[in-house]
């Protein structure tokens, strides 16, 4: 018996391309499809998360939406990887950065992420997962921003299931910054998990949308359709 539709999407089989760019909001998603790709066709509106399919240069390529935090992205990546044949996710999201170093609107592209939640217990390993991005997509993202003037920069990143409780003077945040960890979101070390027991491939693109260190922040509307460099460098290695 086919297992697709699945409880969280009803897509046929075949409608998803091989990569597909996973922001948070349906609304980038929506963005992404109108502004990006040509002949774009919604294939999901489930719990009105909306995935398109369409074809970026001539590639055909998909996006949906994610939802937030670690849950909502465990389940859609789970379902694109296990059911619907998806081969990469590229996470297009914000994050709000640890370091001085970062400025609002840069990219960062997450090499590893560490965590506070318990997603990883699932794996039935019993000491602490560190899990990382796909080499490939992670190459080809520094070179794509390159080729766009776009400055992408790798490191750790902090995927946390508290999205009030980060601040500079927090005592974990505090250690994490020691560490040179980048930024602070809340999806990626699940997506990773995911892409690695599929055998599949993963990586998170962050723009700096606020920072915990200066406090500094972009409105909504701005991280919504403003992120344009970090859509490009995704939709160039798709």
């Amino acid at each position: 018996m086919s297992c697709i539709p699945t409880p969280h999407i009803n897509a046929k089989a075949g409608d998803f391309a091989r990569t597909v760019l996973m922001p948070g909001d349906p609304l980038r998603a929506k963005y992404i499809a109108e502004h990006y790709l040509e002949d774009a066709v919604l294939v999901n509106n489930v719990r009105g998360v909306q995935g398109y399919t369409g074809f970026y240069r001539g590639k055909r390529v998909s996006v949906m939406a994610s939802g937030m935090g670690m849950p909502s992205i465990g389940i859609y990546s789970y379902e694109l990887f296990n059911f619907y044949g998806v081969e990469n996710i590229i996470r297009v999201g914000s994050a709000g950065a640890m370091t001085q170093k970062l400025k609002l609107r840069d990219v960062v592209a997450g090499m590893s992420a560490y965590t506070n939640s318990h997603y990883g217990d699932q794996f039935g390993f019993s000491g602490t997962l560190a899990p990382c991005c796909s080499w490939e997509l992670l190459s080809k993202a520094i070179e794509a921003g390159r080729a766009l003037g776009q400055n992408v920069v790798p490191g750790p990143v902090f995927s946390s299931d508290a999205f009030y409780h980060q601040g500079a003077g927090d005592s974990d945040s505090a250690k994490l910054m020691k560490l040179g960890v980048l930024a602070v979101e809340m999806e990626a070390y699940a997506l990773y998990l995911n892409a690695a027991a599929a055998g599949k491939n993963a990586l998170a693109l962050l723009t700096i949308s606020d920072s915990i260190v200066t406090g500094e922040a972009l409105p909504a509307e701005e991280r919504q359709n403003t992120f344009t460099k970090m859509m490009e460098i995704a939709l160039e290695i798709a």
